[in-house]
């Protein structure tokens, strides 16, 4: 299972440098525009991302800056939001190489941001629901990019295990 965690922060990396690579052929106006999305803008799409993940991360290590909102705007330029997803992306990556099994089985308890109340539970459901909420905005900010009349970006799995990500097919 660990493997399997950390072949999704690998792809993770590979998946966000595509997102952030065709945002930055945008014009600002364009950055900011409200396209429908959830979170309305892709600046605001790819901050909540970051937000969420920080916010994961020190739930799952203790440490680290984190909101304490969801809808929190980090930076509001680009370059810089994308100089902190790349630290992200491998303070993620680095923790992941730490877990084991038993990490992975361990109960961990956190306290949600929307509600009160602690919750107990394993370490891997949460740690699967991280990767997945990233797949799930970058989906969004994919949506925004092409209503903006910009090009499709191929973010499938699959296609990063077959380009970039080869080394996750051996054994």
């Amino acid at each position: 299972m660990q493997k399997q965690y950390a072949m999704f922060a690998d792809y993770n990396r590979w998946a966000n440098g595509k997102v952030y690579a065709a945002a930055s052929e945008l014009t600002d106006a364009e950055y900011r525009e409200n396209r429908g999305a959830f979170f309305g803008s892709l600046n605001a799409t790819l901050n909540h991302i970051l937000s969420a993940d920080r916010i994961w991360m020190k739930r799952f290590t203790g440490s680290g800056d984190a909101p304490t909102t969801l809808d929190s705007i980090l930076y509001e330029d680009l370059a810089g939001l994308g100089a902190a997803r790349e630290r992200e992306d491998s303070r993620i990556a680095e923790w992941v190489d730490t877990l084991d099994a038993d990490a992975l089985a361990g109960m961990f308890t956190y306290t949600p941001v929307t509600r009160p109340g602690a919750i107990t539970q394993p370490l891997w459901p949460a740690l699967s629901h991280l990767f997945n909420h990233q797949t799930h905005h970058r989906g969004q900010c994919h949506m925004t990019l092409t209503s903006l009349g910009k090009p499709s970006l191929s973010l499938d799995l699959s296609y990063f295990l077959h380009s970039d990500g080869k080394r996750w097919l051996s054994a």
